[in-house]
């Protein structure tokens, strides 16, 4: 345990932006699950309900630094193009 006053400061703050970045990866997660469940379900508004939430859950967790931008962007083409073949 530190002594310095910052130091201090600085274990409260990085156990909370620790949890506020694990909730941010976890819904990011799950709205990819439920997009993929939604998919293999084969109901297509749904689907596409879910790929909204989804890419925006993987936008988010990429603009705070959680997620390389090359990983977002690989998520969000699979995703759309797993929901677009629905459409065909």
């Amino acid at each position: 345990m530190p002594n310095i006053r910052s130091a201090k400061k600085r274990v409260r703050s990085n156990a909370r932006k620790a949890d506020v970045n694990t909730l941010v990866k976890s819904s990011m997660r799950t709205a990819i699950k439920n997009c993929e469940k939604a998919v293999s379900t084969g109901n297509k508004e749904e689907a596409s309900n879910k790929l909204n939430i989804a890419l925006q859950r993987v936008d988010k967790a990429c603009t705070s630094g959680l997620v390389h931008k090359n990983k977002a962007a690989r998520l969000k083409s699979r995703l759309t193009k797993a929901v677009n073949a629905m459409e065909r």
